[in-house]
Formats: C-alpha cells, sequence, structure tokens
C-alpha cells in the first residue's frame, strides 16, 4: 500500500498524512517519508528495537541519523510520541522538520500561553498530533503526568541523553529526575539518545533511566569521515589565524567558539572589518537579541556566529560548514559535541583549534572553584586529556575515539598531523632543560610568558624588579623566537613534564622532569612543529573531496531557490533539502518526477510540496551528459 499524500504548499494548511498511513512496512516510508533508499549503520537495529517495544540507547555522532531512529518507528506505531528534550531551540528545530515531511508535531513549554498549552493538549487528546516535544522539567509536574495518563504513549524518546548522568559534560538535575517515567509508566519503552557517552556514562544512563533491557546499548564509531580536523598554536588572540582559516570560506556558514562575551564582540567586529556577515551571541544578549542573531544565522543572513558555548546545544542546523575554537574547550566531550555542529548533513567540512599553554591555567582556576573533590578531580582529569589532545602528533581522530573507548586505525587523511606527515625529529633536551631550569630558578611562581621573557633576556619591569636578571638562566635563549619557546613550552605540558597551576597559571615541574634535567631522558618534537609559520592554517581548504563532481554555478542556482522557498514559507531552508541532497540535484539533473525521487533526501511528502518548483528550475539548468542516479 502506498501513502495518501496530498501536501498544501502552506505550511500552516498542512495536513497530518501520518494517519493516512496503512503500511508496516518501515523501509516503505523511510523512502516515502524520510527520502532515503536505505538505512545508515545502525538505523535499523535501533528502530526495530523500538518497534519491539524495547528499552534502547543509541550513541551515534552527529549528524549519524538519531532522530530518525525515533520519529520514523513513532509513523509506525499506534499512540503519540513524547520526546524529551533539554532546549526549545531543538524542539522548534525538530518540529519544523517533521512538519515539512507532514508528520502534525507540538511542543509543551513555560514559553507559552495557557490558551496555546490548552489548544496543544485538546489536539493531543483528539489524536491530532504525532509528536509531542517536552523539556525534562515539565515531566516534575504532577498536572502533566496526569495529563500523559489520559493519553495513548507509543513509547518516551530521551534526546541528549548524556544529560542523564553525573559524570557527563553537560548534567542537567531534571535529567537525573527521568527515571520517573520507568516507574510511573512501566509497560512503556523509553528510547535514549546522545552522541557523547563514555562507558561510564552509558552504564548511568541505562541505570538512571531504569532501563529493563539494560543490555540494548548500540554504539557507533566516533569517527567522522567528513571532518578534518586542525589544530594550532594560537599566536597572540588568534584573529589573523582565524581570517586566514576563512580566507577561501565565504558565504560558507561557520560557528567560531571563544571563552569570554567581550571576545564575541570584538571578534564579530574584526571580521565584519574584513568584510564577513558574522554576528555576537553570548548569554549576556537580550533574549530578544539572542533569538534575532539565532534567526539570522539559521535563515542564512548570518554567515558566521561568534559565541560562547551558550549557542550549542540547541544548533541543529546540518549545513553548517566550519567550526572554530580560539581556546581550548573544558573536556573531549564538549569539543566533540562543538565539532559535530560542523557537516551534519554528510557534506565535508572543517574544524579548528586554536590553542595555548594559558588556557590551561584559566581553566584550572575554574576548576579549583569546585566543592565537591571527587567531580574538582574528575574535571582536572578531563581537563589534561583535553590538553594532550590539543598537543598531541598523532592523529586527531584516533585521540578522540580513545577517549571514547573505541580503538580506530589513524584516520591517514582527516586530520592536520595525518595528513602532514612529518618523520623529521628535532631533538630538543638542551633547550628543555633550559626552559625546566628556567621555571626551578624562578621558584615556580610565574607562566609561561614569563619564562620565556627571561630565557630572552627581556628587560620588561617585572623581571628587573625581581632582579631575575641576575640568574643564570637569563637570555640563555636569545637565539630562539618567542613562538618557539613557545612551542618547546607547550610540549613540555604535553609530555606532563610540566604543570599549570595556581591562581596565575604558574609553571611548575613534575616527577618527570628530573630525568630530563639529568640529560637521563630525551625529548624531541617534530621539525614542522619547530617550525612556527609552517603550522599556521592554511587558507586552502583541506576538507575532503564532494560525493559528486557537480557544477558550482549550477548548484548555487539550485541553493537560491532554495532560500527563496524558505523566506516565502518561513523555514530554515535546510529543513526544506540539506546541502547533501541540493548537490546530488546539481549533479544529476533530473528531468522528471521519477528521477527527481531517486534523489536521496526528496521523498514522495518532499516533493509533492517542492519537487515542481526544483524540477522547474534544473530544466532550464540541464546539461547534455545528464547521469541517471546510481543507488
Amino acid at each position: 500500500m502506498r501513502l495518501k499524500i496530498n501536501i498544501d504548499s502552506s505550511r500552516t494548511e498542512m495536513p497530518c498524512f501520518w494517519k493516512n498511513i496503512v503500511t508496516n512496512n518501515k523501509d516503505q516510508v523511510l523512502q516515502e517519508v524520510f527520502g532515503f533508499d536505505s538505512f545508515r549503520p545502525l538505523q535499523e537495529q535501533a528502530v526495530d528495537k523500538i518497534l519491539a517495544g524495547e528499552d534502547v540507547l543509541l550513541i551515534l555522532p552527529t549528524g549519524g541519523g538519531k532522530s530518525l531512529c525515533y520519529q520514523l518507528p513513532a509513523l509506525l506505531m499506534d499512540g503519540i510520541l513524547v520526546v524529551v528534550s533539554p532546549l526549545l531551540a531543538l524542539m522548534q528545530d525538530q518540529i519544523l522538520g517533521l512538519e515539512s515531511k507532514g508528520v502534525s508535531a507540538a511542543m509543551l513549554s513555560s514559553m507559552q500561553s495557557m490558551e496555546e498549552i490548552r489548544a496543544t493538549e485538546n489536539a493531543l487528546r483528539n489524536q491530532e498530533t504525532k509528536v509531542l516535544f517536552v523539556a525534562p522539567e515539565r515531566l516534575n509536574n504532577d498536572y502533566f503526568l496526569s495529563f500523559l495518563d489520559s493519553l495513548n504513549i507509543a513509547f518516551f524518546a530521551v534526546d541528549e541523553a548524556h544529560c542523564v548522568s553525573e559524570w557527563g559534560h553537560e548534567f542537567r538535575a531534571d535529567y537525573r529526575e527521568l527515571g520517573l517515567l520507568k516507574t510511573r509508566f512501566p509497560d512503556i519503552s523509553v528510547a535514549a539518545f546522545t552522541a557523547t557517552a563514555t562507558p561510564q556514562v552509558e552504564k548511568d544512563i541505562v541505570a538512571q533511566l531504569n532501563f529493563k533491557q539494560r543490555e540494548n546499548i548500540i554504539r557507533g564509531t566516533v569517527f567522522r569521515d567528513n571532518l578534518y580536523i586542525n589544530a594550532n598554536v594560537r599566536q597572540g588572540n588568534g584573529y589573523q589565524q582565524v581570517l586566514n582559516f576563512l580566507e577561501n570560506r565565504k558565504n560558507e556558514q561557520g560557528i567560531i567558539y571563544v571563552q569570554s562575551r567581550a571576545k564575541t564582540e570584538s571578534l564579530a567586529k574584526f571580521l565584519q572589518e574584513q568584510g564577513f556577515q558574522a554576528q555576537a551571541y553570548h548569554a549576556g544578549l537580550s533574549p530578544a537579541d539572542r533569538k534575532s542573531a539565532f534567526a539570522n544565522f539559521i535563515g542564512e543572513k548570518t554567515d558566521i556566529m561568534v559565541a560562547t558555548i551558550a549557542f550549542g546545544m540547541g544548533i541543529d542546523k546540518s549545513d553548517i560548514r566550519f567550526v572554530v575554537h580560539i581556546s581550548i574547550p573544558k573536556t573531549i566531550e564538549a569539543y566533540y559535541q562543538e565539532i559535530g555542529r560542523a557537516g551534519r548533513d554528510g557534506v565535508s567540512s572543517e574544524v579548528l583549534l586554536l590553542y595555548g599553554t594559558a588556557d590551561i591555567g584559566v581553566l584550572s582556576r575554574f576548576i579549583d572553584e569546585v566543592e565537591n573533590e571527587d567531580y574538582r578531580n574528575l574535571a582536572f582529569k578531563k581537563l589534561n586529556t583535553v590538553k594532550q589532545y590539543a598537543f598531541s602528533e598523532g592523529c586527531r581522530h584516533q585521540a578522540i575515539s580513545r577517549y571514547f573507548d573505541e580503538n580506530n586505525e589513524p584516520c591517514k587523511t582527516m586530520c592536520d598531523n595525518c595528513n602532514e606527515p612529518d618523520t623529521e625529529r628535532k631533538d630538543i633536551t638542551k633547550l628543555a632543560q633550559k626552559f625546566l631550569s628556567t621555571i626551578y630558578r624562578t621558584e615556580q611562581r610565574f607562566g609561561q610568558n614569563y619564562i620565556i621573557d627571561v630565557l630572552r633576556g627581556s628587560k620588561v619591569q617585572k623581571i628587573l624588579n625581581n632582579q631575575h636578571e641576575e640568574l643564570s638562566v637569563y637570555g640563555i635563549g636569545k637565539d630562539l623566537s618567542k613562538s618557539q619557546w613557545k612551542m618547546i613550552g607547550d610540549r613540555l605540558l604535553e609530555l606532563e613534564l610540566i604543570r599549570v597551576g595556581g591562581e596565575y597559571g604558574n609553571l611548575a615541574l613534575t616527577d618527570k622532569a628530573r630525568p630530563v634535567l639529568k640529560s637521563e631522558e630525551s625529548v624531541d618534537i617534530r621539525a614542522v612543529n619547530f617550525n612556527i609559520s609552517s603550522k599556521n592554517p592554511s587558507p586552502s581548504k583541506k576538507s575532503v573531496k564532494p560525493k559528486y563532481n557537480f557544477d558550482e554555478s549550477v548548484f548555487e542556482s539550485i541553493r537560491a531557490l532554495r532560500l527563496e522557498i524558505a523566506t516565502e514559507t518561513k523555514m530554515p531552508a535546510y529543513v526544506i533539502f540539506d546541502n547533501k541532497t541540493l548537490q546530488a540535484m546539481a549533479y544529476f539533473l533530473p528531468n522528471n518526477k521519477e528521477k527527481f525521487l531517486q534523489i536521496n533526501g526528496v521523498g514522495k511528502v518532499k516533493y509533492e510540496k517542492y519537487g515542481e518548483q526544483f524540477l522547474t528550475l534544473i530544466n532550464t539548468l540541464r546539461a547534455d551528459d545528464f547521469q541517471e542516479p546510481t543507488q
């Protein structure tokens, strides 16, 4: 049987076609509603568990297709799907996505009027809504739980499930209480989804959610084969390095994460002066300004969002092409979550981390203020892992995988360390001894910049006031640049010969420094790393080649039509069709309905709504050497 679809061009008048589904064929729904001919790895396994009424935890990387795993079975099951989601922005994004496929979805939130809430509740009672999104806080409300009692619930889905665990990077107390779902509704299954979970966190999730089938943990690889990873020592404030990175990325959308509100403003202004469409986003903005900034980015009026981590989990935009961090993040989990914003559509994307020793000191001071000793020790452990990752000379994808207890081979071509192999090593033992000795002679009371100033014989007033110009180590490093000494300091930090601590980020020796000082152990560094200039981010793109070798002008014409439709319908452009689907259109140039439906990501629902407009345009762009889509 086929789906009976009759979609009006107006989003507000879209019928709830899901009521007309008369098939129990998951593959048919996958193709006709979601526009895919086959499941991605592990999707079908998760879908089958849900359809069987079992509890399941699915761990897939960002962009791995987690939402489909609960949206699709909901269309094949009797009753309402209740999705627990942490942010309104996430809910709104998914609602728009479902509505674009003809599925009626709604939310209940504190931001709604009582009239809106009552209307939503009535639609749910009358089975006019298939998917309901709620924040975890609402499940602590007795009235709402009683309301759920009155509904026919198919199953519960817990999105961003790592928030359940106290050992995760984004623990939320309200998520901890979600175990009540199985207590209150023991016969209704719970499906949990996240992109970031260590083995410890995943065990905590299934325990806290009271899974009946605790063995139902489906874990995908954390490796993102469309994501190219760069990491470089930050020079100064890093603004020029960012500019170099963005040189060939005009008209592409991306996010730049910085540590402070002030830096979002200053970097956004700097980029605007360089001709980029950049905007600042931080928690200090008014709600109206944050909403406006978010809408500009989603609506493609702003290309670059310069933001604090306040602009994080709520971003579900599929066509972000790059993510830049201008300082070290707190944890690998947070970093992986944030770089996961890039390339959700499967199209090649690139990320850049700019780091410095000073970052470690800043974050260490924050951690020192944590009262709970267990959490404090865990935070320091996680920070140390991030530090090692940033300073590492090995495969970056492999380092991330290792953190999540996954044993992957080096990526070979998808990170800077693998793509720029350099077997030549430089012995820096004597230089390391000079650096370590200077830390010792200055009584381990100063940060990296001060140590380097002493080594280079600087006459800054602070050195003169401390009379450190009289030390034997004063000026013994004049032959090296400040950047080279910073690289040496970072290498010593990576090898854990020194640590950063204290209120002012002072450097101190560890036990591992002693054998080096005694010449019992040597220290080396990649020769290319010692030459700072060779590690600057290149303006050329190093990301993987696109799947299709399409004409760029054709793609931009199709993209322009998508933006026009998005503006008219007040829908995010990527909800209509993502960039991967547009690339396939630009390559195959389908000239009729049958061929258009063969494009992955289209499906019957979206064809009825948008297909004719795209076909009309494509028929004006078709080349003589049109190729049939291959599946």
